[in-house]
C-alpha cells in the first residue's frame, strides 16, 4: 500500500511556453503525475499538484525576435493553449500557474536575497561571449556551435540536442550568435555563483544513502536507476559552481539592493524550480489555505515529475538551493521518465515531427482517455518507448473495446434486460463458477477478493512510480469480469436457474462499480461516463477508492440490490482504418523533407548452424564511464543474471554514460574476450545501425528479467 505521509506535494515539470505541447509532454512529466495525484486523493490522502508555464529564458526572446512581437505576447499565447490542452486532456493540476506572475518574482527574488544575505553565492569575474553587433552578452541559448562530445554542429551553448549533455558556451566550437550570426568575442563580467562543489559531501549522501543532516529522509532503492546514475555522473565528475544569473533583458530582476544588480536577471534555472513553489502560495491564496506545510513540514512527501532531461536540475541542483536556503524540505523521489519517440523517430519540434496535443484535440474529440490510456500503457518509465498510430488503434480496439467496454456494456444490458436495470437481490449460498472456473458457494468467496488483490497490487504499482504495471492490474479486474462471465453464462443460466444467475449478475455488477473507481486515475472521462450509466455520483478524489477497499475487504457490497440505474451506452467504439491513416498522412505531409534512406547490402547467407552458435542473452547494465582518451569506447559493466560481465562498447558518441544505467540491453556472451586499450571486454552489445552511421540499442520488451536466451 502507500505511504502514509500526512501530505503530498506533487509538481510536473513546468512547460517551456516557446511552442505548443506534444505527446512527448504528456508521457514525460504530467500524465504521470496526474495518476498519482488521482490515486492519491481517490485513497483520501492530502494532495496538492501544481503546473505552471516556465516564461523566461533566452529561448523565449529568440522565438519572439523571429516572430517580430515581444516575448510577454509569446508567453501569453502559450500558456493559454498549455492550461486548455491540459484542462480538456483531464489533467488535474489544483492550479496551473505562470513564471511571469508578480508572485513568483517576489518569491524568486526572495530565495536569491536569502542565499545572498548568508553569504552562500561566490561573486565572480568571468569571461562571456559578447555580440558586438547587438551588444549584448550572449546567455547560453542565444550561441550555438558544434558540440565537442557528438559533433552535432546545432548545439546550444548550455546543451546538445542531439546527444543530451550539457555543455557551457565556451565548449562549443566555431560558436556563432543566434542574434546576428556573427562569431562572438570574450568579454568580462559578473556573476554570483552557486557553489555546488561546497555542497557535494551531503548532497551525496542524501542521493545514495537517504540521510539529510542525520535523519532518513528518502529511500535510494525507491528510486530509479537512471535517475541514481545519471545523478552519480555528475557526482563523481566533482560539481562545479554554477552561475545564478545572467546578462539578459527578460525575466526576474535581481535584487535592487545587490551591488552590481542592473541589467542582470536571475538564470531560469534558478527561478524555474520556484516556481512550483509560488504556484503554491498562489492556490494558497485563492483557496484560503496554508502553503508551509506542503514545502516546510517534514511529514510532508514532495514528489517532482519530471523528463529525463531534467533529472540533475532536480536531483542535484534545486535541492541544493533548498537546502541552502535553510526552510525547505528536499524530494522523496524524482521519478523521471525516459523519451517518447514517434513512428521509429526522435520527436522533433524543429522538424514537425511531433502530434501536437492542441491539434489531436481537435482532430478527435471524444477520444481524450484513448490518449490518456495508450500513452500509460507505453510510458517510458525505464528507457525510451514509441509511439506508433497502429499501436493506438489496437489498443483502443484490442483493450478498451473488446475487453474493458464489452465486458461493462454486457452486465449493464442484462441487468436492463433481466431486472429492468434494478441491481439484483439474491442468495449468497448459491454455487455459481468463479473465473478461474472452481465451483464457489458464497457471494464474498467469488470474484471481489480477487478483485479487492488487484485493486491493492495496483496502488503498490502506483507507489513504486510503475503506472504501465498499475494499468495492467486494472486491466485485469476487467480480464476477471469477462471470464466470470463467460464461465456462468448468464444468458444461458437465466432460463434454466434464475436465482443463480441473480447471484451472477450483482457479483459483475460489483466488478463495474469497482472498475468505475479503478478507472479514474487513468481513464477519467470514461469512469465519469460509466458512473452516469450506474447512476452513481463521479469519482471526485474524495476518498472513493479507500472506501471500496474498506468495503471489499469487509465482504461487503459495492452497490446495493434495488439500485436504478441509468441510461447504458457504449464506452468506447472502435476507431476506422481511415481515421489512423490520415493522421499519419498528416504526419508525413507536415515534416521537413527527409533525405532517402539508404541501406546497407545484405551480408552473405549463412547456414542455421552458423546462427545457432551465437549465444545471445538479456541483460542490464549496472555502471558506465568513458575509457580514458578514447572518444568512442565506454566501459560497461552488465548484469546477466547468473554472471556480471565487463563489456567495452564503442558508443560513447551517441550515449552518455549516465543516461543508460539501468537500461535493458541484448549481449552476444559467448565471443572471445578481446582487449581494448588494457581492458578486457567480454561481449558485445547489440545495436542497430542507421544509414547515418547513428547508433541505437536493440532490447527486449519491459519486463524481461536478466540471462534469457534470445532465439
Amino acid at each position: 500500500m502507500m505511504e502514509t505521509p500526512k501530505r503530498y506535494m506533487i509538481t510536473s515539470a513546468l512547460t517551456y511556453a516557446n511552442g505548443p505541447l506534444h505527446i512527448g509532454h504528456l508521457a514525460g512529466a504530467n500524465l504521470t503525475a496526474d495518476i498519482y495525484a488521482r490515486t492519491l486523493r481517490n485513497l483520501g490522502k492530502d494532495v496538492l499538484y501544481v503546473g505552471g508555464s516556465d516564461e523566461h529564458g533566452a529561448a523565449i526572446t529568440i522565438k519572439a525576435l523571429k516572430e517580430g512581437t515581444t516575448p510577454q505576447a509569446i508567453i501569453d499565447k502559450y500558456h493559454k493553449m498549455f492550461d486548455e490542452s491540459f484542462r480538456k486532456i483531464g489533467i488535474s493540476f489544483d492550479i496551473y500557474h505562470r513564471t511571469s506572475e508578480k508572485i513568483h518574482h517576489e518569491t524568486s527574488q526572495g530565495f536569491f536575497r536569502t542565499l545572498y544575505q548568508k553569504g552562500e553565492f561566490l561573486e565572480k569575474e568571468s569571461e562571456q561571449y559578447y555580440d558586438e553587433e547587438a551588444k549584448a552578452f550572449l546567455a547560453d541559448r542565444y550561441i550555438k556551435g558544434t558540440c565537442p562530445k557528438c559533433g552535432y554542429e546545432a548545439a546550444y551553448g548550455d546543451q546538445c540536442e542531439q546527444c543530451g549533455s550539457t555543455l557551457s558556451p565556451t565548449e562549443l566550437i566555431n560558436p556563432v550568435s543566434t542574434l546576428t550570426g556573427n562569431q562572438p568575442v570574450l568579454r568580462k563580467t559578473t556573476h554570483w555563483f552557486l557553489p555546488l562543489d561546497k555542497y557535494e559531501p551531503w548532497l551525496k549522501k542524501w542521493i545514495n544513502e537517504g540521510i539529510l543532516d542525520g535523519e532518513k529522509v528518502h529511500d535510494p532503492k525507491k528510486w530509479k536507476n537512471h535517475v541514481l546514475g545519471q545523478c552519480n555522473s555528475w557526482l563523481d565528475s566533482g560539481l562545479q559552481a554554477r552561475a545564478m544569473t545572467r546578462d539578459l533583458d527578460w525575466g526576474v530582476d535581481v535584487p535592487s539592493e545587490v551591488k552590481g544588480a542592473e541589467g542582470k536577471k536571475l538564470y531560469v534555472w534558478l527561478d524555474a524550480p520556484i516556481g512550483y513553489i509560488s504556484a503554491s502560495k498562489q492556490w494558497a491564496i485563492d483557496n484560503n489555505k496554508d502553503w508551509e506545510p506542503y514545502w516546510k513540514s517534514k511529514d510532508t512527501s514532495l514528489i517532482h515529475f519530471i523528463g529525463k532531461d531534467n533529472i540533475v536540475f532536480h536531483a542535484l541542483i534545486f535541492p541544493a538551493i533548498l537546502k541552502a536556503e535553510g526552510t525547505y524540505i528536499l524530494p522523496k523521489n524524482v521519478p523521471a521518465n525516459q523519451f517518447l519517440n514517434l513512428e521509429g523517430n526522435k520527436i522533433s519540434t524543429s522538424r514537425n515531427w511531433a502530434i501536437w496535443l492542441h491539434e489531436y484535440l481537435e482532430d478527435l474529440p471524444g477520444k481524450e482517455d484513448v490518449l490518456r490510456y495508450y500513452l500509460t500503457r507505453i510510458m517510458p518509465e525505464q528507457k525510451d518507448s514509441e509511439f506508433t498510430w497502429k499501436g493506438y488503434q489496437d489498443a483502443n480496439d484490442n483493450e478498451l473495446v473488446n475487453n474493458l467496454g464489452n465486458f461493462i456494456n454486457r452486465v449493464l444490458v442484462l441487468t436492463k434486460k433481466y431486472y429492468a436495470g434494478k441491481i439484483p437481490d439474491f442468495d449468497p449460498n448459491l454455487t455459481i463458477i468463479s473465473s478461474e472456473g472452481e465451483e464457489v458457494t458464497t457471494f464474498q468467496d467469488s470474484e471481489l477478493l480477487m478483485v479487492f488483490d488487484k485493486l491493492q497490487e495496483m496502488v503498490e504499482f502506483i507507489e513504486r512510480f510503475e503506472f504501465r504495471a498499475a494499468l495492467k492490474a486494472m486491466m485485469e479486474i476487467s480480464t476477471i469480469g469477462n471470464q466470470f462471465l463467460q464461465f456462468n453464462a448468464p444468458w444461458k443460466l437465466q432460463k434454466t436457474d434464475p436465482d443463480a444467475t441473480a447471484v451472477v449478475m450483482n457479483t459483475a455488477a460489483q466488478i463495474v462499480v469497482a472498475l468505475s473507481v479503478a478507472m479514474e486515475p487513468f481513464i477519467p472521462f470514461a469512469s465519469a461516463k460509466l458512473r452516469k450509466m450506474l447512476n452513481l455520483p463521479p469519482v471526485a478524489g474524495k476518498g472513493e477508492l479507500a472506501k471500496v477497499l474498506d468495503s471489499l475487504s469487509e465482504g461487503q457490497l459495492l452497490i446495493e440490490p434495488g439500485h436504478q440505474l441509468g441510461d447504458v451506452g457504449y464506452l468506447f467504439e472502435r476507431i476506422p482504418d481511415e481515421l489512423i491513416e490520415a493522421q499519419r498522412e498528416k504526419l508525413q505531409a507536415t515534416t521537413a523533407t527527409e533525405p532517402a534512406i539508404s541501406y546497407a547490402p545484405v551480408k552473405p547467407t549463412i547456414q542455421f548452424d552458423d546462427f545457432t552458435k551465437l549465444d545471445i542473452r538479456t541483460a542490464t547494465i549496472l555502471t558506465a564511464k568513458k575509457m580514458k582518451k578514447a572518444k568512442k569506447l565506454l566501459v560497461l559493466t552488465v548484469d546477466l543474471g547468473f554472471e556480471q560481465r565487463t563489456i567495452v562498447s564503442g558508443i560513447a558518441e551517441f550515449y552518455q554514460p549516465e543516461e543508460i544505467i539501468g537500461r535493458q540491453v541484448l549481449v552476444l556472451c559467448n565471443l572471445a574476450p578481446r582487449k581494448l586499450r588494457g581492458v578486457e571486454s567480454q561481449g558485445m552489445i547489440l545495436m542497430a545501425e542507421n544509414a547515418e552511421g547513428a547508433l541505437s540499442f536493440v532490447a527486449p520488451e519491459d519486463g524481461w528479467g536478466n540471462g534469457f536466451s534470445v532465439a
